[in-house]
Protein backbone atom coordinates (compact mmCIF):
# COMPACT_ATOMS: atom_id res chain seq x y z
CA UNK A 1 0.00 0.00 0.00
CA UNK A 2 2.45 2.82 -1.46
CA UNK A 3 0.20 5.46 -0.82
CA UNK A 4 -0.52 4.94 3.27
CA UNK A 5 2.70 4.27 4.64
CA UNK A 6 3.01 7.92 5.92
CA UNK A 7 -0.35 8.27 7.34
CA UNK A 8 -0.21 4.94 9.39
CA UNK A 9 2.55 6.38 10.92
CA UNK A 10 0.89 9.29 12.45
CA UNK A 11 -1.37 10.97 10.40
CA UNK A 12 -4.35 10.25 8.67
CA UNK A 13 -4.27 13.98 6.65
CA UNK A 14 -0.33 12.54 5.16
CA UNK A 15 -1.98 9.53 3.48
CA UNK A 16 -4.66 11.51 1.45
CA UNK A 17 -1.97 13.56 -0.28
CA UNK A 18 0.42 11.00 -1.00
CA UNK A 19 0.29 9.28 -4.46
CA UNK A 20 2.57 7.59 -6.33
CA UNK A 21 5.57 7.07 -4.32
CA UNK A 22 9.33 7.72 -5.90
CA UNK A 23 11.98 4.98 -5.38
CA UNK A 24 13.88 5.84 -2.24
CA UNK A 25 17.56 6.74 -2.44
CA UNK A 26 19.73 4.30 -0.40
CA UNK A 27 21.30 6.63 2.12
CA UNK A 28 24.26 4.12 3.09
CA UNK A 29 25.58 4.75 -0.47
CA UNK A 30 27.77 7.52 -1.49
CA UNK A 31 26.74 7.92 -5.14
CA UNK A 32 29.91 9.69 -5.90
CA UNK A 33 31.94 6.88 -5.55
CA UNK A 34 29.82 3.85 -5.81
CA UNK A 35 28.01 3.37 -9.44
CA UNK A 36 24.31 3.15 -9.14
CA UNK A 37 23.29 -0.64 -9.70
CA UNK A 38 20.29 -1.34 -12.77
CA UNK A 39 17.39 -0.34 -11.17
CA UNK A 40 14.03 -2.87 -10.15
CA UNK A 41 11.35 -2.79 -8.99
CA UNK A 42 11.02 -2.95 -4.80
CA UNK A 43 8.16 -4.33 -3.16
CA UNK A 44 6.18 -1.44 -1.18
CA UNK A 45 7.51 -0.51 2.02
CA UNK A 46 5.81 -2.19 4.77
CA UNK A 47 2.97 -0.43 6.61
CA UNK A 48 3.19 0.60 9.70
CA UNK A 49 1.03 0.07 12.85
CA UNK A 50 -0.49 3.62 14.39
CA UNK A 51 -1.20 1.93 17.36
CA UNK A 52 -5.00 2.34 17.20
CA UNK A 53 -7.52 -0.48 18.00
CA UNK A 54 -9.05 0.12 14.48
CA UNK A 55 -5.78 0.16 12.60
CA UNK A 56 -6.45 -2.88 10.32
CA UNK A 57 -9.58 -1.38 9.60
CA UNK A 58 -7.86 1.96 8.68
CA UNK A 59 -5.54 0.52 6.85
CA UNK A 60 -7.99 -1.74 4.61
CA UNK A 61 -10.28 1.44 4.05
CA UNK A 62 -7.77 3.65 3.13
CA UNK A 63 -6.26 0.59 0.81
CA UNK A 64 -9.22 0.49 -1.30
CA UNK A 65 -10.04 4.22 -1.67
CA UNK A 66 -6.40 4.68 -3.40
CA UNK A 67 -7.64 1.93 -5.89
CA UNK A 68 -10.12 4.48 -7.27
CA UNK A 69 -9.08 6.39 -10.14
CA UNK A 70 -11.67 9.72 -8.53
CA UNK A 71 -11.15 9.71 -5.46
CA UNK A 72 -7.21 9.79 -6.47
CA UNK A 73 -7.13 12.93 -8.67
CA UNK A 74 -9.81 14.44 -6.09
CA UNK A 75 -6.23 14.19 -3.30
CA UNK A 76 -4.56 16.53 -5.89
CA UNK A 77 -6.66 19.58 -5.44
CA UNK A 78 -8.10 19.20 -2.06
CA UNK A 79 -6.68 21.30 0.83
CA UNK A 80 -5.88 19.81 4.12
CA UNK A 81 -7.99 22.22 6.18
CA UNK A 82 -11.09 20.98 3.51
CA UNK A 83 -9.88 17.15 4.38
CA UNK A 84 -10.25 18.00 8.03
CA UNK A 85 -13.55 19.57 7.17
CA UNK A 86 -14.94 16.65 5.60
CA UNK A 87 -15.04 17.28 2.14
CA UNK A 88 -13.08 14.92 1.05
CA UNK A 89 -15.67 12.46 2.60
CA UNK A 90 -17.83 13.54 0.36
CA UNK A 91 -16.58 11.96 -3.13
CA UNK A 92 -16.86 8.43 -2.02
CA UNK A 93 -20.25 8.76 -4.19
CA UNK A 94 -18.26 9.22 -6.87
CA UNK A 95 -15.97 6.09 -6.64
CA UNK A 96 -16.74 2.95 -8.06
CA UNK A 97 -19.25 0.39 -7.41
CA UNK A 98 -16.60 -2.22 -6.62
CA UNK A 99 -14.55 0.07 -4.19
CA UNK A 100 -17.75 0.82 -2.78
CA UNK A 101 -18.94 -3.40 -2.53
CA UNK A 102 -15.79 -3.98 -0.83
CA UNK A 103 -16.13 -0.75 1.65
CA UNK A 104 -19.34 -2.41 2.58
CA UNK A 105 -17.61 -5.48 3.26
CA UNK A 106 -14.88 -4.33 5.48
CA UNK A 107 -17.21 -2.10 7.87
CA UNK A 108 -19.48 -5.32 8.11
CA UNK A 109 -16.43 -7.52 8.98
CA UNK A 110 -15.32 -4.86 11.70
CA UNK A 111 -18.67 -4.54 13.03
CA UNK A 112 -19.06 -8.35 13.87
CA UNK A 113 -14.96 -8.16 15.47
CA UNK A 114 -16.71 -5.29 17.76
CA UNK A 115 -19.52 -7.33 18.59
CA UNK A 116 -16.97 -10.45 19.23
CA UNK A 117 -14.94 -8.37 21.32
CA UNK A 118 -17.81 -7.16 23.09
CA UNK A 119 -19.62 -10.25 24.22
CA UNK A 120 -15.96 -11.39 25.10
CA UNK A 121 -15.35 -8.75 27.59
CA UNK A 122 -19.25 -9.61 28.77
CA UNK A 123 -18.18 -13.20 29.37
CA UNK A 124 -15.04 -12.23 31.51
CA UNK A 125 -17.07 -10.18 33.46
CA UNK A 126 -19.58 -13.01 34.52
CA UNK A 127 -22.53 -11.93 32.43
CA UNK A 128 -22.95 -14.90 30.45
CA UNK A 129 -26.72 -14.66 31.45
CA UNK A 130 -27.67 -11.25 30.63
CA UNK A 131 -28.64 -10.17 27.03
CA UNK A 132 -25.87 -7.34 25.31
CA UNK A 133 -27.06 -4.51 23.51
CA UNK A 134 -24.67 -4.19 20.88
CA UNK A 135 -26.30 -1.20 19.48
CA UNK A 136 -25.75 1.04 22.64
CA UNK A 137 -22.15 -0.73 23.15
CA UNK A 138 -21.06 0.34 19.58
CA UNK A 139 -21.71 4.04 20.29
CA UNK A 140 -18.77 3.91 21.92
CA UNK A 141 -16.50 3.18 18.69
CA UNK A 142 -17.15 6.36 17.27
CA UNK A 143 -15.15 6.15 14.04
CA UNK A 144 -18.05 4.39 12.45
CA UNK A 145 -21.73 4.54 11.74
CA UNK A 146 -23.22 1.65 13.88
CA UNK A 147 -26.88 3.00 13.27
CA UNK A 148 -26.09 1.37 9.66
CA UNK A 149 -23.60 -1.63 10.20
CA UNK A 150 -24.56 -2.96 6.51
CA UNK A 151 -23.20 -0.13 3.93
CA UNK A 152 -20.33 2.16 4.21
CA UNK A 153 -21.38 5.64 3.75
CA UNK A 154 -19.77 9.49 3.67
CA UNK A 155 -20.36 9.97 6.76
CA UNK A 156 -18.37 6.53 7.59
CA UNK A 157 -15.24 7.68 6.32
CA UNK A 158 -15.94 11.45 7.58
CA UNK A 159 -16.20 9.61 11.20
CA UNK A 160 -12.75 7.49 10.58
CA UNK A 161 -10.78 10.73 9.43
CA UNK A 162 -12.20 12.35 12.54
CA UNK A 163 -11.60 10.01 14.71
CA UNK A 164 -7.99 8.92 13.41
CA UNK A 165 -7.02 12.40 13.74
CA UNK A 166 -7.98 13.19 17.16
CA UNK A 167 -6.50 9.91 18.73
CA UNK A 168 -3.46 10.28 17.01
CA UNK A 169 -3.11 13.53 18.71
CA UNK A 170 -3.24 12.10 22.06
CA UNK A 171 -1.48 8.77 21.06
CA UNK A 172 2.03 10.36 21.97
CA UNK A 173 1.03 11.79 25.41
CA UNK A 174 -0.51 8.02 25.94
CA UNK A 175 3.39 6.89 25.37
CA UNK A 176 4.84 9.08 27.64
CA UNK A 177 2.77 8.12 30.51
CA UNK A 178 2.80 4.70 29.35
CA UNK A 179 6.82 5.17 29.60
CA UNK A 180 6.34 6.87 32.80
CA UNK A 181 4.70 3.50 34.31
CA UNK A 182 7.21 1.72 33.24
CA UNK A 183 10.05 3.41 34.65
CA UNK A 184 8.17 4.02 38.38
CA UNK A 185 7.42 0.19 38.16
CA UNK A 186 11.24 -0.61 37.46
CA UNK A 187 12.20 1.40 40.37
CA UNK A 188 9.44 -0.10 42.79
CA UNK A 189 10.89 -3.25 41.97
CA UNK A 190 14.15 -2.54 42.69
CA UNK A 191 13.47 -1.23 45.80
CA UNK A 192 11.19 -4.41 46.59
CA UNK A 193 14.50 -6.35 45.71
CA UNK A 194 16.74 -3.97 48.08
CA UNK A 195 14.30 -4.76 50.93
CA UNK A 196 14.67 -9.09 50.34
CA UNK A 197 18.45 -8.58 51.32
CA UNK A 198 20.64 -8.49 54.06
CA UNK A 199 22.82 -5.32 54.82
CA UNK A 200 25.70 -6.43 52.57
CA UNK A 201 24.28 -7.54 49.54
CA UNK A 202 22.21 -4.26 49.83
CA UNK A 203 25.21 -2.34 49.97
CA UNK A 204 26.92 -4.51 47.21
CA UNK A 205 23.37 -4.03 44.96
CA UNK A 206 23.12 0.07 45.94
CA UNK A 207 27.10 0.51 44.29
CA UNK A 208 26.38 -1.72 41.61
CA UNK A 209 23.32 0.38 40.69
CA UNK A 210 25.26 3.74 40.54
CA UNK A 211 28.01 1.81 38.28
CA UNK A 212 25.91 0.82 35.85
CA UNK A 213 24.31 4.44 36.26
CA UNK A 214 27.49 6.11 35.91
CA UNK A 215 28.40 3.52 32.68
CA UNK A 216 25.31 4.77 30.74
CA UNK A 217 26.02 8.22 31.10
CA UNK A 218 29.46 8.00 29.73
CA UNK A 219 28.82 8.02 26.28
CA UNK A 220 29.88 10.80 23.30
CA UNK A 221 27.87 13.87 22.96
CA UNK A 222 24.39 13.88 21.33
CA UNK A 223 23.72 16.43 19.16
CA UNK A 224 20.64 19.02 19.27
CA UNK A 225 17.94 16.93 17.27
CA UNK A 226 17.25 18.61 13.77
CA UNK A 227 20.37 20.94 14.21
CA UNK A 228 23.17 21.84 11.52
CA UNK A 229 25.50 19.53 13.45
CA UNK A 230 23.03 16.49 13.51
CA UNK A 231 21.75 16.41 9.94
CA UNK A 232 25.94 16.82 8.83
CA UNK A 233 26.75 13.92 11.02
CA UNK A 234 24.34 11.65 8.89
CA UNK A 235 25.18 13.06 5.57
CA UNK A 236 28.41 12.30 6.26
CA UNK A 237 28.19 9.16 8.30
CA UNK A 238 24.97 7.40 6.45
CA UNK A 239 25.08 8.96 3.08
CA UNK A 240 28.54 9.33 3.04
CA UNK A 241 28.93 12.36 1.53
CA UNK A 242 31.82 15.13 2.16
CA UNK A 243 30.25 17.77 5.33
CA UNK A 244 31.63 20.57 3.38
CA UNK A 245 29.26 20.12 0.53
CA UNK A 246 25.88 19.88 3.01
CA UNK A 247 22.45 21.06 1.55
CA UNK A 248 19.25 20.82 3.15
CA UNK A 249 17.83 20.45 0.22
CA UNK A 250 19.76 17.48 -0.87
CA UNK A 251 19.62 16.38 2.43
CA UNK A 252 15.77 16.46 2.39
CA UNK A 253 15.06 14.56 -0.95
CA UNK A 254 17.85 12.26 0.37
CA UNK A 255 15.97 11.13 3.07
CA UNK A 256 12.12 11.84 1.80
CA UNK A 257 12.38 8.13 1.48
CA UNK A 258 8.71 7.87 -0.22
CA UNK A 259 9.45 10.80 -2.21
CA UNK A 260 6.15 12.55 -1.62
CA UNK A 261 7.58 15.51 -0.86
CA UNK A 262 7.38 15.47 3.13
CA UNK A 263 8.84 14.14 6.08
CA UNK A 264 6.28 12.46 8.03
CA UNK A 265 7.16 10.93 11.53
CA UNK A 266 8.84 7.86 11.14
CA UNK A 267 11.25 9.21 8.15
CA UNK A 268 12.04 11.87 11.08
CA UNK A 269 13.01 8.93 13.59
CA UNK A 270 15.37 7.77 11.24
CA UNK A 271 17.40 10.65 10.90
CA UNK A 272 18.24 10.17 14.96
CA UNK A 273 19.42 6.68 14.82
CA UNK A 274 22.76 7.53 14.90
CA UNK A 275 22.65 10.10 17.74
CA UNK A 276 20.33 7.26 19.56
CA UNK A 277 23.29 4.58 19.00
CA UNK A 278 25.85 6.37 21.20
CA UNK A 279 23.72 6.50 24.02
CA UNK A 280 22.12 3.00 23.92
CA UNK A 281 23.28 -0.30 22.89
CA UNK A 282 21.03 -3.75 23.59
CA UNK A 283 24.53 -5.64 24.66
CA UNK A 284 25.26 -3.11 27.15
CA UNK A 285 23.48 -4.29 30.79
CA UNK A 286 23.43 -0.50 31.43
CA UNK A 287 21.11 0.35 28.45
CA UNK A 288 17.60 -0.19 28.43
CA UNK A 289 15.46 -0.24 24.66
CA UNK A 290 12.49 0.85 25.97
CA UNK A 291 14.25 4.36 27.18
CA UNK A 292 15.67 4.22 23.82
CA UNK A 293 12.43 4.44 22.21
CA UNK A 294 11.38 7.13 24.29
CA UNK A 295 14.16 9.10 23.73
CA UNK A 296 13.38 8.43 19.83
CA UNK A 297 10.01 10.09 20.47
CA UNK A 298 11.72 12.87 22.87
CA UNK A 299 13.71 13.71 19.67
CA UNK A 300 10.93 13.67 17.34
CA UNK A 301 8.75 15.91 19.01
CA UNK A 302 11.14 18.67 19.53
CA UNK A 303 11.94 17.98 16.06
CA UNK A 304 8.27 18.93 14.94
CA UNK A 305 7.60 21.71 17.37
CA UNK A 306 10.72 23.61 15.83
CA UNK A 307 10.02 22.62 11.90
CA UNK A 308 6.13 22.19 11.48
CA UNK A 309 4.27 25.46 11.19
CA UNK A 310 1.13 24.48 10.12
CA UNK A 311 0.79 21.84 12.98
CA UNK A 312 -0.31 18.93 10.79
CA UNK A 313 2.32 16.19 12.05
CA UNK A 314 4.43 16.72 8.83
CA UNK A 315 7.58 18.59 7.35
CA UNK A 316 7.21 19.85 4.04
CA UNK A 317 10.62 20.84 1.74
CA UNK A 318 9.42 24.97 2.52
CA UNK A 319 8.93 24.39 6.40
CA UNK A 320 12.52 22.26 6.41
CA UNK A 321 14.32 24.91 4.15
CA UNK A 322 12.94 27.87 6.36
CA UNK A 323 13.97 26.13 9.69
CA UNK A 324 16.95 25.66 8.28
CA UNK A 325 17.69 29.21 8.58
CA UNK A 326 17.02 29.89 11.95
CA UNK A 327 19.63 30.27 15.05
CA UNK A 328 18.33 27.39 16.36
CA UNK A 329 19.43 25.52 13.76
CA UNK A 330 23.20 27.13 13.28
CA UNK A 331 23.88 27.63 17.33
CA UNK A 332 21.66 25.09 19.05
CA UNK A 333 21.36 24.42 22.62
CA UNK A 334 22.64 21.03 24.23
CA UNK A 335 20.60 18.19 24.35
CA UNK A 336 19.65 16.92 27.61
CA UNK A 337 18.82 12.89 27.39
CA UNK A 338 16.76 11.43 29.80
CA UNK A 339 18.91 10.62 32.24
CA UNK A 340 19.26 14.07 32.60
CA UNK A 341 15.43 14.33 32.66
CA UNK A 342 13.54 11.87 34.95
CA UNK A 343 10.40 10.57 33.65
CA UNK A 344 8.90 10.98 37.07
CA UNK A 345 8.68 13.19 40.16
CA UNK A 346 8.95 12.19 43.78
CA UNK A 347 5.67 13.07 44.60
CA UNK A 348 4.50 11.22 41.12
CA UNK A 349 6.46 7.61 42.57
CA UNK A 350 4.74 8.00 46.03
CA UNK A 351 1.64 8.13 44.68
CA UNK A 352 2.17 5.04 42.84
CA UNK A 353 3.60 3.02 45.74
CA UNK A 354 0.53 4.00 47.43
CA UNK A 355 -1.78 2.79 44.46
CA UNK A 356 0.49 -0.28 44.28
CA UNK A 357 -0.17 -0.90 47.69
CA UNK A 358 -4.00 -0.09 47.61
CA UNK A 359 -4.14 -2.59 44.70
CA UNK A 360 -2.41 -5.04 46.52
CA UNK A 361 -4.93 -4.92 49.52
CA UNK A 362 -7.86 -5.08 47.51
CA UNK A 363 -6.28 -8.04 45.66
CA UNK A 364 -5.97 -10.03 48.95
CA UNK A 365 -9.27 -8.75 49.96
CA UNK A 366 -10.60 -10.75 47.01
CA UNK A 367 -8.54 -13.56 47.58
CA UNK A 368 -9.87 -13.54 51.06
CA UNK A 369 -13.12 -13.62 50.01
CA UNK A 370 -12.88 -16.04 47.52
CA UNK A 371 -11.35 -18.41 49.47
CA UNK A 372 -14.32 -17.75 52.47
CA UNK A 373 -16.45 -18.56 49.63
CA UNK A 374 -14.68 -21.58 48.75
CA UNK A 375 -14.45 -22.73 52.07
CA UNK A 376 -18.50 -22.29 52.66
CA UNK A 377 -18.93 -24.61 49.08
CA UNK A 378 -16.94 -26.95 50.75
CA UNK A 379 -18.75 -27.38 53.59
CA UNK A 380 -21.89 -26.95 51.64
CA UNK A 381 -20.54 -30.02 49.42
CA UNK A 382 -19.87 -32.34 52.41
CA UNK A 383 -23.24 -31.63 54.03
CA UNK A 384 -24.62 -32.93 50.05
CA UNK A 385 -22.31 -35.49 50.24
CA UNK A 386 -23.03 -36.72 54.03
CA UNK A 387 -27.32 -36.06 53.36
CA UNK A 388 -26.41 -38.38 49.80
CA UNK A 389 -25.06 -41.19 52.12
CA UNK A 390 -28.17 -41.22 54.69
CA UNK A 391 -29.96 -41.27 51.81
CA UNK A 392 -28.30 -44.02 50.11
CA UNK A 393 -28.22 -45.73 53.58
CA UNK A 394 -31.70 -45.97 54.04
CA UNK A 395 -32.69 -46.88 50.52
CA UNK A 396 -30.06 -50.38 51.12
CA UNK A 397 -32.03 -51.02 54.36
CA UNK A 398 -34.90 -50.83 53.21
CA UNK A 399 -34.21 -53.28 50.57
CA UNK A 400 -32.69 -55.62 52.45
CA UNK A 401 -36.21 -55.82 54.46
CA UNK A 402 -37.99 -56.15 51.63
CA UNK A 403 -35.93 -58.95 50.27
CA UNK A 404 -36.06 -60.70 53.95
CA UNK A 405 -39.67 -60.64 53.90
CA UNK A 406 -41.16 -64.32 54.54
CA UNK A 407 -44.82 -64.83 53.40
CA UNK A 408 -47.41 -66.28 55.98
CA UNK A 409 -48.33 -69.72 55.25
CA UNK A 410 -51.55 -70.36 53.26
CA UNK A 411 -53.66 -71.00 56.68
CA UNK A 412 -53.26 -68.06 57.99
CA UNK A 413 -54.41 -65.81 54.75
CA UNK A 414 -57.63 -68.48 55.09
CA UNK A 415 -59.92 -67.19 57.83
CA UNK A 416 -63.53 -68.15 58.95
CA UNK A 417 -66.34 -66.17 58.07
CA UNK A 418 -67.56 -66.05 61.49
CA UNK A 419 -63.99 -64.80 62.44
CA UNK A 420 -64.53 -62.19 59.79
CA UNK A 421 -67.31 -61.36 60.46
CA UNK A 422 -67.79 -61.50 64.35
CA UNK A 423 -64.19 -60.99 65.50
CA UNK A 424 -63.82 -63.57 69.32
CA UNK A 425 -63.07 -61.33 72.72
CA UNK A 426 -59.92 -60.43 73.89
CA UNK A 427 -58.54 -63.25 75.79
CA UNK A 428 -61.33 -65.46 74.95
CA UNK A 429 -60.47 -69.33 73.65
CA UNK A 430 -63.00 -70.79 71.55
CA UNK A 431 -61.50 -73.98 72.53
CA UNK A 432 -62.71 -73.21 76.49
CA UNK A 433 -66.67 -73.71 75.11
CA UNK A 434 -66.38 -77.37 73.84
CA UNK A 435 -64.57 -78.53 77.76
CA UNK A 436 -66.55 -76.89 80.42
CA UNK A 437 -70.50 -76.81 80.32
CA UNK A 438 -72.61 -74.60 80.23
CA UNK A 439 -74.61 -74.07 84.20
CA UNK A 440 -77.48 -74.83 84.38
CA UNK A 441 -80.86 -72.37 83.00
CA UNK A 442 -78.04 -70.75 80.88
CA UNK A 443 -78.06 -70.98 76.84
CA UNK A 444 -74.92 -70.85 75.30
CA UNK A 445 -74.36 -67.29 73.55
CA UNK A 446 -73.32 -67.56 69.99
CA UNK A 447 -69.52 -66.27 69.77
CA UNK A 448 -68.51 -62.67 69.34
CA UNK A 449 -72.20 -61.37 70.18
CA UNK A 450 -73.12 -58.99 73.27
CA UNK A 451 -76.21 -61.15 75.77
CA UNK A 452 -78.88 -58.57 74.21
CA UNK A 453 -80.02 -59.23 70.61
CA UNK A 454 -79.41 -56.82 68.08
CA UNK A 455 -81.99 -55.92 66.20
CA UNK A 456 -83.15 -57.43 62.87
CA UNK A 457 -82.89 -54.43 60.88
CA UNK A 458 -78.91 -54.30 61.41
CA UNK A 459 -78.20 -56.84 59.33
CA UNK A 460 -80.25 -58.42 56.46
CA UNK A 461 -81.75 -61.31 56.13
CA UNK A 462 -80.55 -63.09 53.72
CA UNK A 463 -77.20 -62.05 54.66
CA UNK A 464 -77.89 -63.52 58.28
CA UNK A 465 -79.46 -66.91 57.02
CA UNK A 466 -76.49 -67.28 54.64
CA UNK A 467 -73.92 -66.98 57.64
CA UNK A 468 -75.94 -69.41 59.53
CA UNK A 469 -75.77 -72.11 57.20
CA UNK A 470 -71.82 -71.39 56.26
CA UNK A 471 -71.48 -72.12 59.96
CA UNK A 472 -73.39 -75.28 60.41
CA UNK A 473 -71.42 -77.05 57.88
CA UNK A 474 -68.44 -76.22 59.70
CA UNK A 475 -69.71 -77.14 63.22
CA UNK A 476 -70.12 -73.63 64.56
CA UNK A 477 -73.42 -72.34 66.67
CA UNK A 478 -75.61 -70.16 64.21
CA UNK A 479 -76.64 -66.91 64.91
CA UNK A 480 -80.31 -66.32 65.37
CA UNK A 481 -80.55 -62.16 65.87
CA UNK A 482 -83.96 -62.48 64.29
CA UNK A 483 -85.63 -64.99 66.99
CA UNK A 484 -87.87 -62.92 69.33
CA UNK A 485 -86.75 -62.28 72.93
CA UNK A 486 -88.26 -65.62 75.33
CA UNK A 487 -87.39 -68.09 72.75
CA UNK A 488 -84.67 -70.91 73.34
CA UNK A 489 -82.37 -71.33 70.74
CA UNK A 490 -82.19 -75.21 69.96
CA UNK A 491 -78.39 -76.60 70.66
CA UNK A 492 -76.63 -77.22 67.46
CA UNK A 493 -75.84 -81.35 67.38
CA UNK A 494 -72.54 -82.58 68.01
CA UNK A 495 -73.16 -79.52 70.55
CA UNK A 496 -72.90 -80.73 74.72
CA UNK A 497 -76.02 -80.68 76.42
CA UNK A 498 -76.93 -80.41 79.67
CA UNK A 499 -78.44 -83.36 81.67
Amino acid sequence: MWGSRAFLAGWLLLLLVQLLCLEAVPISIDKTKVKEPEKKPEEPPASVDTGLHYDRYLREVIDFLEKDQHFREKLHNTDMEDIKQGKLAKELDFVSHHVRTKLDELKRQEVNRLRTLIKAKQDLEGGNDIAVDHQALLKQFEYLNHMNPHTFEVEDLDRLIRSATKDLENYDKERHEEFKRYEMMKEHDRREHLKTLDDEERKKEEEHYEEMKKKHADHPKVNHPGSQNQLKEVWEEADGLDPEDFDPKTFFNLHDTNGDGFFDEQELEALFTKELEKIYDPTNEEDDMVEMEEERLRMREHVMNEVDSNKDRLVSLDEFLVATKKKEFLEPDSWETLEQNQAYTDDEMREFEEHLAQQEQDLNQKAFDLQKQRDELERQQEQLNAQKMELQQAVEHMERLKSQKVDPPPEVLEIPAVERHHPAPEGHDPALQEHHPVPEGHHPAPQGHDSAPQAPQDIPQEQHGQENQDQAQQGLPQTHDNIPPGHNIPPVQGQNQLP
